[in-house]
């Protein structure tokens, strides 16, 4: 390889990693500093936790967190619940219409959520679920469920027919085939839309912004969105960072306790 296109290569990867890195590194340093400190332009900081103190000791904080785990654990756990058999059916069995079904599914699941705020929000009213949890998963399961759908077929379709052929022979039933067969084949993929689904729902604003309005509902995105509204800080800044940052926490807890899952699940193209 020429040396020319080495060196552009290299300056190309080191330009992607300080896009990357460098709004990440200005988060964490902006956190660390109060008062007139952040409007200072160094890029080191003398740490000071008192921005971290002060957002760990606020109970709005850990309602919101729970409220946030609760409505992302629960939409991915009903998506997951409910994908599984459409899933199955539209990636092992054979029907008219079936491609045109997932890419009805690939079709919602790319909707921008504006697209479709107004309808849901006349339902969820009907309902009597707005300002409650139940409301706000109700509306997540519109775009998790068809993502989960269309990404547990891929998974499903790529396993060998041989198995179902061989489970048949020997007098398996759908139903055994699935849950002793199947499901422990494609566990990767499970673990890993189940994870994109939590990471989604754990981040989602507009949503939470939109069917939630008092502060028993309220979820973390939209309580660190509103710090700067609230006009309790002089200086929000450095609590935005520090509370968004704490945020992050559990989904990268979770990327990296099932990162080996996630690998295996994105990449499963075959049974060896």
């Amino acid at each position: 390889m020429r040396p020319a296109r080495l060196s552009w290569r290299w300056l190309a990867l080191a330009a992607a990693c300080v896009q990357t890195i460098l709004p990440l590194y200005w988060a964490v340093v902006t956190s660390f500093r109060r008062g007139p400190q952040l409007f200072s332009t160094a890029l080191l900081a003398r740490p000071d936790f008192g921005n971290y103190r002060v957002v760990l000791s606020e109970p709005t904080w850990w309602r919101d967190a729970a409220n946030s785990l609760v409505s992302a654990a629960a939409v991915g756990l009903i998506a997951l619940f409910l994908a599984l058999p459409a899933a199955y059916a539209l990636g092992r069995m054979s029907f008219r219409g079936r491609r045109t079904v997932l890419a009805l599914l690939l079709g919602c699941a790319m909707l921008p959520q504006i697209a479709i705020l107004s309808g849901l929000f006349t339902i969820i009213s009907r309902l009597g679920l707005y300002d409650r949890l139940g409301g706000l998963i109700f509306a997540d399961l519109s775009f998790a469920l068809p993502f989960a759908i269309w990404l547990l077929a891929g998974f499903f379709r790529d396993l060998p027919r041989d198995l179902d052929e061989a489970a048949a022979l020997d007098g398996c039933g759908l139903l055994r085939r699935l849950a002793m067969i199947h499901l422990p084949l494609i566990w990767p993929g499970i673990v890993a839309t189940g994870l994109l689904i939590f990471m989604n729902c754990w981040n989602e604003f507009l949503f939470a912004l939109a069917f939630t309005l008092s502060e028993s509902a309220r979820t973390l995105p939209v309580g660190i969105g509103l710090i700067s509204a609230s006009g309790r800080f002089e200086l929000p800044f450095g609590i935005i960072m520090s509370a968004s940052l704490l945020a992050t926490l559990p989904p990268v807890f979770l990327v990296l306790l099932f990162q080996h899952r996630i690998a295996a699940g994105l990449t499963a193209g075959e049974v060896k």
